[in-house]
């Protein structure tokens, strides 16, 4: 089949035209804590990726809990360990099989593993990479990744994106606060800047969320950020 030229004018014309513009349109995936994760999340996230004509993936981060293991109380009736890994293995597979070649800037909960085993004195050696481990060998498992001058990150470390982006003075997109989901623009005499705080994927029902329950609402969707000069949320509706 040839290209498709459809017959457009006027705004119609315009928009596929922007739509079809050759930069980076990325889809910045927020934190899923596999394996307690919202069940239709992936199905948005596709969708959202699919609509607004994406070509990048950036997961935030946090892609798996690690509940067992959490630095948070652990539920004494949840899954141990090799159930809760399989099952987020399981889970991500999804997520693999159509975004093979997406960065996932690591987060706490990704971290834990590693931190417990330096607390311990483990040498690096024994420790197998997150791809391997994640059935994921593509992903590019990263502290974080510029792409079009935007740094992207988790945030635990770096803090919330709109005081991460002023300090730093880099357009700043993160994840991590699941109650956040902004876009705040900054503008000086030469340069504007912006702060991204991207929403979550977390089903807050589920024992592996319990620290969730009882505060304020998490904020569930994920963004888009076009070529470094657009930046926005997808809310996704419950």
């Amino acid at each position: 089949m040839g290209d498709f030229r459809p017959r457009l004018k006027g705004n119609k014309l315009k928009s596929y035209l922007n739509l079809n513009k050759e930069e980076n349109r990325v889809l910045v995936v927020g934190d899923i804590h596999s394996p307690f994760d919202l069940d239709n999340y992936f199905d948005f996230c596709l969708d959202t990726y699919e609509k607004y004509n994406c070509n990048k993936v950036v997961f935030i981060g946090d892609v798996i809990d690690s509940h067992y293991s959490s630095y948070h109380e652990t539920d004494a009736d949840g899954m141990g360990g090799l159930d809760e890994l399989e099952l987020a293995i399981k889970r991500l597979r999804r997520w693999y099989n159509h975004f093979p070649d997406a960065h996932v800037t690591l987060g706490n909960h990704d971290r834990i593993i590693v931190r417990k085993a330096q607390t311990s004195n483990i040498p690096s050696k024994w420790i197998k990479e997150f791809g391997e481990v994640l059935e994921t060998p593509k992903w590019k498992f990263v502290t974080d990744v510029y792409i079009d001058g935007v740094r992207y990150v988790h945030g635990d470390k770096s803090g919330k994106p709109r005081m991460a982006a002023k300090r730093d003075m880099v357009s700043t997109v993160s994840g991590h606060y699941h109650t956040d989901m902004y876009v705040e623009w900054f503008f000086g005499k030469t340069r504007a800047i912006f702060g991204m705080a991207v929403a979550c994927g977390i089903d807050s029902r589920s024992y592996g969320m319990a620290y969730m329950q009882g505060g304020k609402k998490e904020a569930i969707g994920c963004g888009v950020v076009i070529g470094g000069h657009t930046a926005f949320n997808v809310k996704m509706n419950l």
